[in-house]
């Protein structure tokens, strides 16, 4: 065998003795493999008609790792992220990870002991500042290309695109100023999670006071809890962290006698499938969950080429869908 056209990993691999992901680790020129064995594969390369300067796309399957399916906002990420690497011919499977079931960490553990061509994270470890970063790092150093999507680090050797937190809050908080709302809060989840902590300071950066502030959980649950606290305070609108805890707040205002929005504006975040349905249809902040994952998964397939992932942090911009949830202050 001499032409190139001809030569496949598989082949350098067996020339070589080494696995496939090896051979493309060392044509790659990624860290983690011995010298001998380079000095192997490139023989092996050499003797088949192999060119050493051209990159190889890393064979293997693509892991989608996500929170739990029953969240839709994750689910709608997850779904397109699958939907385009397939439409690249790439292989992909979905590690959902939630608090009932197998964790990330587990998940990443797992992977760690096959062919594993890269990994899209959905709003995954980093977004959590009480989870080591560790499991990540290990999996970076192997050679193994990782974008993250809502879950950005500095210490991570990885591409990073997320949805302007900012914008959102900024555009939530302008709307209901112009509907006349002076009393406006916001019900978001817990602090250890960058997207709040991100949330919180834009929306005290628009003037508005801490104690209108209630960090809960991202869940209907925790959208109730944090609209009795900011109802029984003489709040006439909030805007919420998800559209799970938009729900909870309407849920909770109805159990205390009150209108949505005669009597109580809510804004909710993600645009999930059925807000459009509920009642009222809820005005909330769409992610653009297909821009977002495109540019993704076009980092992801680049890198799985050889080119390096970019560090900087792609912020996209929301668009606030104005439904009847909201109404001008009582």
């Amino acid at each position: 065998m001499s032409t190139t056209a001809k030569t496949r990993l598989a082949d350098l691999a067996r020339a070589a003795g080494v696995s496939t992901a090896t051979v493309s680790r060392v044509l790659n020129a990624k860290p983690g493999v011995r010298q001998d064995t380079r000095d192997a594969v490139h023989a092996a390369a050499v003797a088949l008609g192999y060119p050493l300067d051209k990159p190889v796309r890393r064979p293997g399957s693509v892991a989608i790792m996500t929170g739990e399916l029953s969240n839709p906002s994750f689910a709608a990420f997850a779904e397109m992220v699958d939907t385009l690497l397939y439409s690249k011919g790439i292989p992909n499977f979905v590690c959902p990870a939630g608090p009932s079931g197998t964790s990330e960490e587990q998940h990443l553990e797992a992977l760690l002991g096959h062919d594993l061509a890269g990994i899209v994270s959905i709003s995954g470890m980093p977004a959590n500042n009480t989870l080591s970063l560790e499991p990540y790092q290990r999996v970076i150093a192997r050679g193994i290309p990782t974008v993250f999507i809502n879950s950005p680090s500095p210490d991570l050797d990885a591409g990073f695109f997320s949805c302007s937190d900012i914008a959102a809050v900024t555009s939530s908080v302008d709307h209901l100023r112009s509907l006349g709302h002076t009393r406006i809060g916001l019900a978001v989840g817990p602090e250890r999670f960058l997207p709040a902590r991100r949330k919180v300071a834009a929306f005290e950066g628009l003037g508005l006071a801490g104690a209108s502030i209630q960090m809960t959980n991202f869940t209907a649950e925790g959208g109730q809890v944090a609209a009795g606290r900011l109802i029984e305070s003489d709040h006439t609108a909030i805007i919420c962290g998800s559209d799970l805890m938009a729900l909870g707040a309407i849920r909770e205002a109805r159990s205390r006698g009150l209108e949505v929005p005669r009597d109580l504006s809510v804004v909710g975040f993600d645009d999930s499938p059925l807000m459009a349905f509920t009642d009222p249809a809820l005005t909330t902040v769409r992610q653009p969950v297909r821009a977002m994952c495109e540019a993704a998964v076009s980092a992801l397939l680049r890198a799985l080429d050889g080119t390096p992932l970019d560090r900087t942090e792609v912020l996209f911009h929301p668009d606030l869908i104005i439904r009847r949830s909201t109404a001008p202050a009582p």
